[in-house]
């Protein structure tokens, strides 16, 4: 249920993301700006249609391949679910509901019927174009039930609705510690749906009846806004304190490596209102300072609502965001004022818990310790295995068995794993197999982190967990192929490598990414970017492109292996966002384009856009990095390696 309700919100990102255009027209239209009515009404058309917006999204999120096909489902159902019901009782209203009932069933019925074959005489209707047909009937049968019993859920949402808007400072102060607890299982979308699009009806002056906190805030609606105004001064003030905070507290070595990582996120959260960046910086690592920032959102809610404070947002309670809306807010100045004292207070209570109780936030972490490789025949600990299904085998036993892993993915270099007794893994015996490093995640979660040939690993896992994992029939007891060293390798100029699109070089210890901050794939550097274009930055070969589009592999002509992993956390995105322009096995110079990335996209969905550079079969002490800050496209001299 957890993961059906997260893929809700997962999809729910897609159609949300319309929303700042259809804020801005609303706003810039309106009579104490350009006072322009068309345009007013143009915003509005987007949020009079939100249940029809949410159906198309929803309906792209849940289907398999992200197609077309489930988008016009998506369209289809909702508007036969909403006439039918109104065929049956006019006075129902499902609101946005309709929207994410009729996605949800649109990309279901997408990824079970897409590939479905009729006979010869009905071949024209098969496949993708069922989807709308049979969604469409879905639907008829839907709006009968609802039509006849919706009234009783409608009441419990009107009820409850009416509770929530009209209990003053508990009903703010509640939704706010909500909002911000259910951020790490990825439900908070979801209960700001209702709040955003679905609460309260307000009659604008165009005479539609309009519907959620942000649409009748946009509105006029005088008693909307209070369930937006106290996110301002946590997103401002508070969270940016907390980043300062951090950085105070990081150990007196580590202070430069985490410093432009803070600085970066503190300024996003401050201009745009994306605090994702700063909430996982400290959300697994110190769960307790996440729970107390929780209590802490809740707290600047009650304290809006209280000063009488109405503002509103299109997208999120930044800068911007304030400054767009600042003519029709009630007392937005005051949200400065209380903005500057939570930060003091975010400021002292997460230094002092962060130094009274030694927690690990970014720049205190424990260093992990080296280990020695040793060498032994393949199959045993100490060798780089050529034989993938000898080294499935292994990994599954140092993991504790086929019955131990209770689920196994794999994003672009490691493995994700839910595991049934985590204490029974051998972490020591996983490096000695070739892991870079073993990361554990909450009380069940782990991830090997391998490198870019975790795909085929996986893959052999999987197949080798479906049998039991049987002991290896005919274990290879060949040599194995040496690992190609920094020495053997030709020397990479100043000229050999290029930048490979526009963006701010960072040192490698900055990315806000445990695994590559600390070298467990590499060394190297990370880029900021700035251009939505990446190029090759050396002369070669393409080795691999991953399916998921974010991450590219490339080998130049003496050896180097160069892995570009486009952003952090986005192989979740599941390939939105991305386009390459390559395949496996080309070759390209340097300036080549790989990947074309929407740049905005990425930011708003994934933890960061910070992209590393890694060398994969490179040691630490070859290369040097000679340039940080900006550096445009196609810049020289960023690195050499010796």
């Amino acid at each position: 249920m957890l993961n059906f309700l997260q893929r809700i919100g997962k999809s729910l990102m897609f159609p949300i993301a319309t929303l700042p255009a259809a804020a801005l027209l609303v706003r810039l239209g309106m009579d104490d700006m350009f006072d322009i009515p068309f345009v007013t009404a143009a915003g509005n058309g987007i949020l009079g249609n939100l249940s029809l917006i949410f159906a198309i999204g929803i309906a792209m999120g849940f289907a398999k391949d992200g197609s077309g096909a489930a988008a016009l489902a998506g369209a289809v159902g909702v508007l036969v679910l909403e006439s039918g019901i109104e065929g049956i009782n006019d006075e129902i209203d499902m609101g946005v509901f309709a929207g994410i009932i009729a996605g949800v069933i649109a990309g279901m019925l997408y990824n079970k019927y897409h590939d479905v074959k009729f006979p010869e005489f009905l071949s024209f209707f098969g496949g993708k174009r069922f989807i709308p047909i049979i969604t469409s009937l879905v639907m008829v049968a839907l709006s009968f039930v609802f039509g006849y019993l919706w009234v009783y859920p409608q009441y419990v949402l009107d009820a409850t609705a009416n509770w929530i808007l009209n209990s003053g400072e508990i009903g703010v102060g509640v939704y706010g510690v909500l909002n911000r607890l259910f951020i790490p299982v990825g439900l908070h979308h979801v209960m700001n749906t209702i709040i955003w699009f679905d609460f309260g009806t307000f009659t604008a002056a165009s005479g539609d009846v309009v519907r959620g906190e942000i649409n009748r805030f946009l509105n006029g609606d005088p008693d909307a806004g209070y369930f937006l105004a106290g996110f301002f001064p946590i997103m401002m003030f508070g969270l940016p304190a907390a980043c300062l905070a951090m950085y105070a507290a990081a150990k007196k070595h580590r202070k430069a490596a985490v410093g432009g990582m803070f600085l970066s996120i503190g300024l996003t959260s401050f201009l745009t209102g994306v605090t994702e960046p700063i909430e996982f910086s400290f959300m697994f690592l110190s769960p307790l300072l996440y729970f107390v920032h929780a209590l802490l959102t809740g707290a600047a809610m009650v304290v809006a609502f209280m000063l009488d404070i109405r503002h509103g947002f299109g997208f999120s309670a930044g800068l911007i965001d304030f400054s767009l809306n600042y003519g029709i807010a009630q007392n937005p100045l005051l949200l400065v004022v209380v903005g500057l004292v939570f930060a003091v207070i975010y400021f002292v209570v997460f230094y002092f818990l962060i130094i009274k109780l030694d927690l690990k936030t970014p720049g205190r972490e424990d260093e992990d310790e080296d280990f020695v490789e040793e060498t032994q025949e393949v199959g045993q600990p100490g060798t780089e295995m050529s034989d993938q299904d000898v080294k499935a085998y292994r990994y599954i036993e140092a993991l504790g068995g086929a019955n131990n892993i209770k689920s196994l993915d794999y994003c672009t270099t490691r493995l994700r794993l839910q595991m049934a007794e985590r204490d029974q893994v051998n972490e020591k015996a996983l490096k000695s197999y070739g892991a870079r490093g073993v990361m554990k995640v909450g009380k069940e979660n782990l991830q090997v982190i391998v490198g870019t040939s975790v795909e085929f690993l996986a893959e052999a896992m999987k197949k080798r967990m479906e049998q039991g994992n049987p002991a290896p029939s005919q274990p290879s007891t060949g040599q194995t192929k040496q690992k190609q060293t920094s020495r053997e390798l030709r020397q990479l100029n100043e000229k050999d490598f290029v930048m490979p699109v526009k963006g701010t070089v960072l040192p490698l210890e900055e990315v806000p990414d445990e695994v590559f901050a600390q070298g467990m794939m590499g060394p190297g550097f990370a880029i900021d970017p700035a251009e939505d274009t990446f190029r090759s930055p050396v002369s070669g070969k393409v080795v691999q492109v991953f399916p998921t589009k974010h991450a590219i592999g490339l080998e130049t002509d003496n050896g180097l292996e160069i892995l570009i992993h486009i952003g952090l956390d986005t192989v979740k995105l599941d390939g939105k966002g991305f386009e390459t322009l390559v395949q496996t096995g080309q070759t390209v110079q340097q300036g080549d384009p790989l990947v074309q990335v929407d740049v905005n996209f990425v930011k708003s969905n994934a933890p960061s856009i910070v992209t590393p550079l890694i060398f994969t079969n490179l040691e630490k002490e070859s290369l040097t990095l000679h340039k940080n800050g900006a550096q445009s496209e196609g810049q020289t001299g960023i690195i050499t390696i010796r």
